[in-house]
């Protein structure tokens, strides 16, 4: 079994896990504000930032200094003491580095490209800077480690599948503990791409609120120690899938979500009813949010509690899976309260309700299959179940309740 010995993630909730834990429970998110200069042709708009000072990165990694490397420089402070255990316990060949990420040190590159047109010199931009690969190697450099580092870009499930990887790197074999997770950063080029394809929210983002209307972009980075070690939490399922349906679609059915999530219920040996919650992807998109709803309630009923915290950390992009999950251990570490769905933007909508009996002459009912009632969340606006992504979910349970 895999075990998660440390956490460490900074976002528009808080810049460490205190803050995070503090301003979940009480459904407030510092960044989660209007900014300019991100959104063309809008003077504001509001984007899920982290504000304040990031970690420098000296000279002699000038090749790696992007925001994208700052944030995971943040996380890694947190979860150092622990690395640092590992790497002395098991050698610097034997830590693996898995990382997603979709922006990398993208807006860097954005920053050279207009003072270059500009007819300026951008002295302080370097290639590798942008490279999609570019987190992990810097993060693997930093820590002087010589295992297996990769970075993998699959857009929103990035960072989850890095979780997946981590974990099958340990059972193959190939490493003893992986630094797992993922980082992104706000930039230009993704928020005005998601607004030519009219996803993008320019206020705060309403999760499965009636009147959804599209994302609201953030940043951040997280970080997980994988090891063998047992810990308190740990990894117990993983899935993925691909269905290939549509290029920024899911199926109209969610199949491939369906078959990630029921992959990790057989892999962790539980039933959907043992779930305790789930952190929904919850992009606030009309589609994401519909599909979504659906195929949690057709594996997973109207029991489990669950909910989208995107309201409150915006869409994280690459590193959006890491943050779900490193949310859900915090809720289990701190016995946190769940998070609330907040519908006082926007209302749910309202529940379908279930089809009349068909009536025949004789005016007898025939005896017809009926679909359980679709809805979102219950009257308290709460929704549930594990820690779950469209393409990827991570179950986890706290051991000690097993002891």
């Amino acid at each position: 079994m895999i075990y998660i010995s440390a956490v460490g993630m900074i976002n528009a909730l808080g810049r460490d896990n205190d803050e995070i834990a503090a301003n979940l429970a009480r459904g407030i998110a510092p960044g989660m504000r209007p900014r300019e200069g991100w959104l063309q042709g809008h003077p504001q708009a509001v984007f899920a930032g982290v504000d304040g000072e990031l970690p420098a990165i000296p000279d002699t990694f000038s090749a790696h200094r992007s925001r994208n490397n700052q944030l995971l420089l943040a996380a890694l402070a947190q979860i150092q003491p622990q690395v640092d255990r590992a790497i002395a316990q098991y050698g610097r060949e034997r830590v693996a580095v898995v990382l997603g990420t979709s922006t990398s040190g993208l807006d860097e590159g954005d920053a050279h490209v207009t003072l270059t047109l500009g007819g300026k010199e951008s002295a302080a931009w370097q290639y590798p800077q942008q490279e999609l690969g570019d987190p992990s190697r810097f993060l693997s450099h930093w820590l002087a480690l010589d295992g297996p580092a990769f970075t993998l870009s699959t857009a929103c499930s990035s960072s989850a599948r890095a979780i997946i990887s981590g974990r099958r790197l340990i059972e193959a074999g190939l490493a003893d503990v992986a630094i797992v997770g993922g980082a992104d950063t706000l930039s230009r080029m993704p928020i005005n791409g998601f607004h030519s394809l009219e996803s993008l929210s320019t206020t705060q983002c309403q999760p499965f609120g009636r009147d959804r209307c599209g994302i609201t972009i953030g940043e951040g980075a997280a970080l997980m120690l994988l090891t063998r070690e047992p810990q308190p939490i740990a990894l117990l399922g993983i899935g993925e899938s691909s269905d290939a349906w549509h290029i920024s679609a899911p199926h109209p059915e969610g199949e491939g979500a369906i078959r990630a999530i029921q992959q990790a219920l057989d892999d962790a040996g539980i039933a959907p009813e043992q779930v305790g919650y789930i952190n929904l992807h919850g992009t606030a998109t009309p589609l994401n949010d519909r599909i979504e709803s659906h195929v949690v309630n057709a594996l997973f009923g109207e029991q489990v509690p669950c909910s989208s915290t995107k309201h409150l950390t915006g869409h994280t992009l690459g590193a959006a899976g890491i943050t779900e999950a490193a949310i859900g251990m915090l809720i289990l570490q701190r016995n946190l309260p769940l998070p609330a769905q907040d519908f006082s933007q926007s209302p749910p909508p309202a529940p379908v309700a279930e089809p009349a009996p068909e009536q025949h002459a004789n005016g007898k009912a025939d005896k017809i299959d009926r679909q359980r009632l679709r809805r979102i969340g219950g009257a308290n606006g709460k929704m549930g179940a594990d820690i779950s992504q469209r393409r990827a979910i991570d179950s986890f349970r706290d051991l000690r309740k097993h002891e």
